[in-house]
C-alpha cells in the first residue's frame, strides 16, 4: 500500500461528466482495450475471454449539468491535508443552521462518540475497538509490529506474529477515518451520521489508540472540529515506502516508484527450494475457510435490477420488522457470531433458558449487541421480529 499522489480533481464537473466519460470510454477504442495497464486487441466482440460492450449509444441522453447543491451534498470525501472537512454540519448540501440562524459549528466531544460507538459501532468491532468476529479490531496494535514478516516455520526461529495494522499503528492520516465512517458507517445505515457525530466518533477511536492532538490527551471532555483535526499527526505518517505523495514535484513519486520497482534486490535473493522444502507440520501453513461457502459460490449470475416486491398480505408478522430494521445485518451472516437465522441448533441454544429470557436479553442487549439491535421499535415489534427468527429456525 502506497501513499497517493495529490491529485487536484474539477469537482464542479464530475457529476455532470462522469456517465459521459464512461460512455465515451466504452466505445472509445474500437480496436483495444486497457485492462490492468495492459492494452488487449479486441476481436468478435472480445479481448482475451472477457466481452465489450459493442451496442451503440447515439442518441444517448447525458442529461443537465449538477447544480451547486447536488455536488455539495455528494462532495464528501476527505484528503491528506484536511481538504474536504467539513466546518458547519450539513444536511442535502446545505449547511444546518442553529437557533440563532447561524451556521452550526460540526464538532464532537469523545464523550459523545464513546455513546454513538456503543450504540451503533460495537456489535460489529467489539468493545474499546478490540474487534468482533467477522470485522477488524479498530484500535492496539504498535508501529513496531509493522515489521513482523510471516516466516517459514521450518526456519529455527520461525516469527509466530504478524503485522497488527490498526488505526493508531498503520493509517498514515486520521483523513481517511474520517472519511470511511461517514461515507460507509453505520455498516446497515451507512450516510446517516451528522458531521459532528462523524468528528465525535473520530474523536473517540483517536483517544483509543493514544493519539495526542498538538501534545494533548483525548479525554472524554475533549471537542474534536475542523481547526483541531488538521493538527493531528498519526504515528505512521512516514511509515509508506517510497515516497509518491510528492506535492511540490509530482514527477518525484513517480521516479521514486520507477526506482523501487526497478531494484531486483526487493525480490528476494535466496536459494529457491524445489522439494521438501517444508520440515514437520504445515497445519499453520493452510488457509482455512470457516464457514461453507459452496452453497452459494456457483450461483449463476444475473443481470435482473429490481428487487420482489413484498404483499404485505402474505408476509409473516416480524419478517418486514427483521428485513427493515438491520437485524439481517447480523443474523443472517454467519462470519459475524450471531445466531443465524435457520440454524436449527444455533436458535434451540438460545432458546434453552426460555422466550421471555430471549425478549430480555435482546431488548436490554447481551455481549456485542446493542439494546434491540440498535434499531429504534417498540419493544412489541421487537418481540415481533424475535418471534419471526425463531419460528424461520425450526
Amino acid at each position: 500500500m502506497f501513499i497517493l499522489e495529490n491529485i487536484t480533481k474539477l469537482k464542479n464537473t464530475v457529476l455532470s461528466i462522469g456517465l459521459a466519460t464512461l460512455l465515451v470510454n466504452s466505445v472509445y477504442a474500437a480496436d483495444s482495450s486497457v485492462d490492468g495497464a495492459v492494452k488487449y486487441p479486441i476481436k468478435d466482440g472480445k479481448y482475451t475471454q472477457y466481452h465489450i460492450n459493442t451496442q451503440s449509444m447515439k442518441g444517448f441522453n447525458l442529461g443537465r449539468e449538477a447544480t451547486p447543491k447536488e455536488i455539495a451534498a455528494w462532495n464528501l470525501d476527505v484528503m491528506y491535508d484536511g481538504t474536504g472537512l467539513p466546518e458547519f454540519d450539513m444536511k442535502h448540501g446545505e449547511v444546518v443552521l442553529d437557533e440563532d440562524g447561524k451556521p452550526k459549528k460540526a464538532q464532537g466531544s469523545v464523550e459523545l462518540g464513546n455513546e454513538l460507538y456503543d450504540a451503533q459501532c460495537v456489535m460489529c468491532h467489539g468493545d474499546f475497538g478490540s474487534g468482533g468476529k467477522g470485522y477488524p479490531k479498530l484500535a492496539g496494535g504498535t508501529v513496531a509490529s509493522l515489521k513482523n514478516q510471516r516466516l517459514n516455520p521450518a526456519d529455527a526461529h520461525p516469527n509466530p506474529d504478524s503485522p497488527d495494522r490498526t488505526i493508531g499503528s498503520y493509517w498514515p492520516y486520521a483523513s481517511t477515518l474520517f472519511w470511511y465512517i461517514q461515507e460507509s458507517m453505520p455498516f446497515n445505515n451507512p450516510k446517516t451520521l451528522t458531521n459532528s457525530e462523524t468528528y465525535a466518533l473520530t474523536a473517540y477511536l483517536l483517544s483509543l489508540n493514544n493519539i495526542t492532538i498538538d501534545g494533548e490527551e483525548l479525554d472524554d471532555d475533549y471537542v474534536l472540529d475542523k481547526e483541531k483535526f488538521l493538527k493531528i499527526v498519526m504515528p505512521n505518517v512516514d511509515g509508506f515506502y517510497p515516497q509518491t505523495n510528492t506535492p511540490n514535484n509530482p514527477k518525484q513519486g513517480v521516479e521514486n516508484m520507477t526506482k523501487l520497482l526497478s531494484d531486483p534486490t526487493i525480490y528476494g535473493k535466496g536459494t529457491r527450494c524445489m522439494k521438501d522444502c517444508v520440515k514437520g507440520g504445515i497445519d499453520n501453513l493452510v488457509l482455512r475457510i470457516q464457514d461453507d461457502l459452496s452453497k452459494t459460490a456457483n450461483e449463476p449470475l444475473s443481470t435482473a435490477r429490481d428487487l420482489p416486491k413484498i404483499d404485505a398480505s402474505k408476509t409473516i408478522p416480524g419478517q418486514v420488522g427483521y428485513e427493515n430494521s438491520g437485524c439481517s445485518a447480523c443474523h443472517a451472516n454467519a462470519a459475524i457470531g450471531a445466531p443465524v437465522v435457520g440454524n436449527k441448533d444455533a436458535w434451540a441454544k438460545v432458546t434453552e433458558k426460555g422466550l421471555e429470557k430471549v425478549y430480555s436479553n435482546g431488548i436490554n442487549g447481551i455481549n456485542a449487541m446493542p439494546p434491540k439491535g440498535g434499531a429504534d421499535i417498540s419493544d412489541e415489534t421487537f418481540k415481533e421480529i424475535v418471534d419471526y427468527m425463531i419460528n424461520s429456525s425450526k
